[in-house]
């Protein structure tokens, strides 16, 4: 295949997969040195400045409960200005970020560094404004495009967080830090810059479809012969009105309590368990690239089928691997445990996938920022006091069975949803095929 055949292939590749690519790599990054990586640092910072499981694990649910007050204003940032200004002024924040914590030498100045500088940009160039870019170019195939950027961050955990932990091993962990802080400025900067907010913004329409004939979904449909629209798009005040969106934010807090919690303490439970920190830490890369792997069969199916179906399964497989755990060490258990747990994260794009179905596209971030603010705070709650809670009893017997129940609460809030994503689903198509005037 000569080169020119080559660019010829990929300039006729839709425009809106380029920008899936793009927040897709920033977010490799982000996901291998950042949401990954905190359990890398965990112990050694812990050691190292002689904090116990509960402080350290403050410092992140204090970024969650960070990440929920902002999320509102930068769910109106994103819709007002673009998913770009945010995603370039979070990479650099991250990576001076990251340079800055290997100067700490307190818990005072941890948290501030941490707080005030790494977690202030991440949540919103790095968790949010990506998943807007895949929101805002496509319809049909919003499940496999926000998959595809969800599964970026397993892939950075499988590639990048072994890596960080050899050189947290080798060379310590402050000067793991600065290499960190450099991997963000050098690549996640430039990547930054040519991402696109939106299809309309290039003269394009989502999913690449060519200009419509009849009645279209999205912000505003409209028919080629009697110019009428038809506005299928919520609101952030008129989603907050609807029990949907409550069943939505519920289940989701549900979620992430249960997920941030294995995320912080997933080396500690293992070394818990019986593991080396080394071993651990390998568990953990495959943790991530089984998540990766299961991203990519859950979006594969999310578009074809019902998603707070798929919802619910992907809710009740972890909470059915807690028992063995709880119960033994065996390795069996071990990587049950760690096949199943990844289900929780490999599904998140189907949740935002769903809202986006719910809610369509014009107020997408405002309405997910709104959710963040209420769903976020599972986040603050969950690892720290799994953390306490280790301190006080010397075991995670306790967490793992709050987890289980956690997660069966989840699955019948997920089974409420699937009538009315049936019936909204249905309305859509009705509105598809509606003559014009």
């Amino acid at each position: 295949m000569s080169f020119s055949s080559i660019t010829h292939f990929l300039s006729n590749i839709y425009y809106g997969w380029r920008m899936v690519g793009l927040v897709s790599a920033i977010r490799v990054v982000g996901g291998g040195l950042h949401q990954y990586g905190f359990t890398v640092f965990f112990l050694p910072i812990s050691q190292d400045l002689g904090l116990s499981r509960a402080a350290t694990s403050l410092a992140f649910s204090l970024s969650r409960a960070q990440g929920a007050i902002e999320a509102p204003l930068v769910g109106y940032l994103v819709d007002r200005f673009g998913p770009r200004p945010i995603i370039l002024i979070a990479a650099l924040l991250a990576g001076i970020g990251y340079i800055l914590l290997s100067w700490v030498n307190s818990y005072t100045s941890f948290l501030a560094i941490y707080l005030g500088v790494i977690s202030l940009a991440f949540i919103a160039g790095f968790v949010h404004s990506p998943m807007v870019v895949a929101n805002s170019w496509f319809i049909r195939r919003r499940a496999r495009a926000m998959t595809v950027v969800s599964a970026a961050v397993p892939v950075g955990g499988a590639l990048i967080s072994p890596l960080l932990a050899l050189g947290v091993e080798t060379l310590g962990w402050r000067w793991a830090s600065v290499a960190s802080g450099c991997i963000f400025l050098l690549i996640c900067v430039p990547l930054s810059f040519p991402v696109r907010r939106s299809p309309e913004s290039m003269g394009l329409l989502p999913d690449g479809e060519l200009p419509p004939e009849r009645a279209k979904i999205g912000a505003a449909e409209t028919t080629a012969s009697g110019n009428k629209q038809i506005n299928t798009d919520s609101t952030a005040g008129q989603a907050m009105k609807t029990m949907v969106f409550w069943l939505l934010v519920i289940s989701m807090a549900g979620r992430v309590a249960c997920f941030s919690t294995v995320t912080v303490h997933f080396v500690p439970v293992m070394v818990w368990k019986g593991l080396s920190q080394a071993e651990a830490a390998s568990l953990l890369g495959a943790f991530a690239l089984i998540n990766l792997l299961f991203h990519f069969f859950l979006g594969w199916i999310a578009d074809r089928v019902n998603k707070p179906g798929l919802m619910a399964i992907c809710h009740v497989a972890p909470a059915l691997a807690v028992p063995p755990l709880i119960w033994g060490a065996a390795v069996w258990q071990l990587w049950l445990f760690t096949i199943l747990f990844t289900l929780l994260d490999a599904s998140f794009p189907i949740v935002w996938a769903t809202v986006g179905d719910f809610f369509g596209r014009r107020y997408f971030a405002t309405i997910r920022g709104m959710m963040s603010f209420f769903y976020m705070w599972g986040s603050f709650a969950g690892p720290v006091l799994a953390g306490a809670v280790y301190d006080r009893t010397q075991s995670y017997t306790t967490v793992l069975w709050g987890l289980l129940i956690i997660l069966l609460l989840a699955t019948l809030l997920s089974l409420f949803l699937i009538k009315p994503w049936a019936n909204k689903m249905a309305s859509l198509r009705r509105l598809q095929v509606l003559p014009s005037d």
